[in-house]
């Protein structure tokens, strides 16, 4: 399915039925990245999952593919699929997503699920290597920036055990254009610190870490201590895809979460 956000056409894709559940994917993948957790959690929910801006079949539009312009995507998907409330779960730069959705349109939101995600913005050295690797992409072309992602993206264990699935992610990054990479990054840089909208956040929250994700634990346990009473799940050996590389464990923690909220 898509639908027209300003200036980008945005792919997604819809299963089952019941509650809404809105899953957004990681950065540089597509939609297909969380399609093993929906599976589980399309018996009991209609499950959305969106092509992010810049990403799979979704256009990048015009200039950075900033948080704003993503979390508007989000608010439109909500309007053509008649949605009034729902729980939005975001992984990476679906994390950075959510917060600017939460301070647009939180009365939309039923609950949030941050996986493998951090609410502080990045570091001047981050923001310039973000905005190098967009002008190297432009320049060279996606395929050595997308090889160099792999040990980052995907854990230890997952690379060394399963090779499979390390090839899977990288097969999935495929999808990945050269103008969808380098609005991604330059929006990924231009993204706020969000450690202040933590206090504000009022709705049922899980938090969920891979152990060997690069994003440092203590990252992910600011979101869990700032946001009061939200639950902390930190999946074994599984890096910042976890919810690919160990999809069995994420989909569990999530249902659990989903099954323990109040109707929406």
């Amino acid at each position: 399915m898509r639908l027209i956000s300003d200036d980008a056409e945005i792919h997604y894709e819809a299963m089952g039925d019941g509650p809404p559940v809105v899953l957004l994917h990681a950065f540089p993948a597509n939609h297909q990245l969380v399609v093993p957790v929906a599976d589980m959690l399309a018996a009991r929910y209609r499950v959305l999952l969106p092509d992010l801006r810049g990403h799979g079949e979704s256009r990048a539009g015009q200039g950075p593919a900033t948080m704003e312009k993503h979390a508007t995507d989000l608010a439109r998907l909500c309007d053509a699929e008649h949605i009034g409330r729902a729980v939005f779960a975001g992984v990476s730069i679906g994390g950075y997503i959510l917060f600017e959705f939460w301070r647009r349109y939180r009365e939309r939101v039923a609950g949030l699920v941050f996986c493998n995600t951090k609410a502080s913005m990045d570091s001047d050295q981050a923001r310039q290597d973000r905005l190098k690797s967009a002008e190297e992409v432009e320049q060279h072309g996606p395929v050595g920036f997308l090889d160099g992602m792999v040990p980052k993206l995907v854990g230890a264990t997952t690379r060394a055990n399963r090779p499979d699935i390390a090839a899977a992610a990288r097969k999935l990054m495929s999808g990945s254009s050269v103008p969808g990479i380098a609005a991604v990054q330059r929006g990924m840089a231009a993204r706020p610190d969000s450690i202040p909208t933590l206090a504000t956040i009022k709705v049922p929250t899980l938090v969920i870490a891979g152990e060997e994700d690069n994003i440092p634990l203590e990252e992910v346990q600011k979101i869990h201590n700032g946001i009061a009473g939200s639950q902390m799940v930190v999946i074994p050996k599984a890096g910042h895809y976890a919810v690919f590389e160990r999809p069995d464990e994420a989909g569990r923690a999530i249902r659990k979460f989903l099954d323990s909220m109040p109707p929406w």
